[in-house]
């Protein structure tokens, strides 16, 4: 692996963002460059912080962070969480992974955070593996479900 460094994301970091995180969730892919603006404006409630790994002058990855006050698991009312995580192809097992979740767990110290969760999808067998390698312990699996319901009396 060539030195990774890992720091708060920039200004001049957005396209880049823009690039991975859409890779990552591509259903919002419209609303990704809008979302990042406000974070960089100073305007967004969440994420919290973001972390970019940066290999040479390219960005490699990054992790969205945020504080929730319960996760899965955890046993405090404060949890950093892991809200995104992505490394780019070719940069994969390499180190990249945990260099992000290092500078996660630094960054949930210093919030005075004492646990860090995360979750993945229940077929994203990649993001499980690299979870577990990186010494996080699976508590549960879960379905979620939705139901949109019709507003009556008026509203």
């Amino acid at each position: 692996m060539s030195t990774v460094a890992v720091r708060p994301v920039e200004q001049r970091d957005e396209a880049s963002w823009v690039e991975m995180r859409s890779a990552l969730w591509p259903d919002g892919m419209e609303d990704h460059p809008k979302e990042i603006q406000r974070f960089l404006a100073g305007d967004a409630k969440e994420p919290l912080a973001v972390l970019v790994a940066q290999d040479g002058e390219a960005l490699v990855g990054f992790v969205e962070l945020s504080i929730r006050p319960y996760a899965e698991g955890c046993v405090t009312d404060r949890v950093a969480y892991v809200e995104g995580w992505y490394v780019k192809d070719g940069h994969r097992r390499s180190g990249v992974g945990g260099a992000l979740i290092a500078g996660a767990e630094e960054w949930g110290r210093k919030q005075g955070c004492v646990e860090l969760a995360s979750d993945a999808e229940l077929t994203n067998s990649v993001s499980q593996k690299a979870h577990l390698a990186l010494g996080f312990d699976e508590v549960l699996q879960i379905r979620c479900f939705h139901k949109s319901i019709e507003m009556t009396g008026g509203r």
